[in-house]
């Protein structure tokens, strides 16, 4: 009962009751560890550029302790953070970013992993907004937190893939696959204001896209999926390869643990990922694949894997072309990241012949982002600014040829 009573008074009054202090502070090479004497409620971190620093926040902790640089840090600086909070200051001697936090089992240990990068990147990262961490769900009870894991059994890829309906009636006109995102037992991410979930958004999405592109009459238009239901990732960009594909556009939400990160971002394949996918595909005991038109079945694999490298690094560029119209195309219709454009390497990505682009189109973590992508309104500004894109991508094509 009183551990009720304390996690009440701590949802009412914003600051918990037993506020920790910060033990001790290490600065190593790639991390940061902060340890505090107790649990704290939660803890974000973001970037401040000019200068260059990376700050803290803890909230149910007071700071204090001992520090310990050896790393990217020249400097560390604490004070209290209103009622019940610190923050603590890293500033930087090369410009760093915070790419993964976690606490320890206990709640008492905080590590921050960083990475290098150029300033350009940090100044992108700063423009991004907050990393949220949130502590195991013990309080100080002074007892180990027990571990959950819910557990469902993920469908076998099917043998023989049952293909969708394809829009529009021109079969001269390209063809654009929409992938919906998640689905059946997968929901995606899931808001934490309003239960939203993400495979529910991207398919209404998805919908939305097909049929502006079809009322435009230029191109014609597939679904990876039309209802609830799971998909493996190779199904997804699997299907579009089957189809002959002109296009592929996976729809997601993006989501952070709580912050107030907002707006539109869109991925295509990185370079690292492009080489690793090259070298699998090359190195296939049975090179069946055809690869714009081409059967590898009976090619050397020396010539396979120059052939898929030349096709891919193509696909890249077109890939990347594209996004950088959607991005301009959506800027005046909905909001979007000041880095719109971004690389990383996704499974839903690696088609090596066909431009594929993955399409955050907001934060389902974000009240508002969340609100904009569900509402009728938000939807039809995506499938436009989708629309008028695929009109540009086909476009400069044909005028290439």
């Amino acid at each position: 009962m009183s551990f009720l009573l304390a996690l009440f008074a701590f949802w009412l009054g914003g600051a918990p009751a037993w506020a920790a202090t910060v033990e001790r502070i290490d600065v190593r090479p790639d991390r940061i560890v902060i340890r505090f004497d107790g649990v704290v409620a939660q803890a974000s971190t973001f970037a401040l550029d000019g200068p260059q620093r990376i700050a803290l926040d803890v909230d149910g902790a007071r700071p204090g302790g001992r520090v310990d640089s050896d790393g990217l840090v020249d400097g560390i600086r604490q004070a209290a953070r209103g009622d019940g909070g610190a923050r603590i200051v890293f500033d930087l001697a090369a410009p760093a970013i915070v790419t993964e936090g976690k606490f320890g089992r206990n709640g008492h240990e905080l590590t921050l992993m960083l990475r290098t990068v150029d300033d350009a990147r940090f100044a992108r990262a700063a423009a991004e907004g907050r990393m949220r961490f949130l502590p195991p769900f013990n309080y100080g009870s002074g007892v180990t937190p027990a571990v959950y894991r819910v557990s469902t059994p993920v469908p076998l890829a099917s043998r023989k893939l049952a293909l969708p309906r394809v829009y529009g009636d021109d079969d001269t006109r390209p063809l654009v696959v929409i992938d919906a995102g998640h689905g059946g037992v997968d929901p995606g991410a899931i808001s934490p204001d309003s239960g939203l979930r993400e495979k529910d958004v991207t398919l209404k999405i998805a919908r939305s896209i097909r049929d502006e592109l079809v009322a435009s009459g230029r191109v014609r238009v597939a679904l990876t999926r039309e209802d609830d239901k799971y998909l493996i990732l190779q199904e997804r960009y699997g299907i579009a390869r089957k189809l002959k594909a002109d296009l592929f556009i996976s729809i997601h939400c993006d989501s952070v643990g709580g912050g107030s990160a907002s707006g539109a971002t869109v991925y295509t394949l990185s370079e690292v990922a492009s080489d690793k996918e090259s070298a699998r595909l090359a190195a296939r005991e049975n090179k069946a694949d055809i690869i714009q038109g081409v059967n590898l079945a009976s090619t050397p694999v020396d010539i396979s894997s120059i052939l898929i490298d030349l096709t891919q690094r193509e696909t890249m560029n077109a890939s990347a072309n594209f996004a950088r119209v959607l991005g301009r195309e959506a800027k005046p219709l909905m909001p979007i990241k000041p880095n719109f454009h971004r690389m990383a390497s996704l499974v839903v990505l690696k088609a090596p012949d066909m431009p594929s682009i993955l399409f955050e189109t907001g934060y389902i973590s974000n009240p508002v982002d969340a609100a904009f992508i569900d509402s009728r309104d938000g939807r039809a500004a995506i499938a436009q600014s989708v629309r008028r894109a695929v009109d540009i991508h086909f476009a400069r094509r044909m005028a290439s040829r």
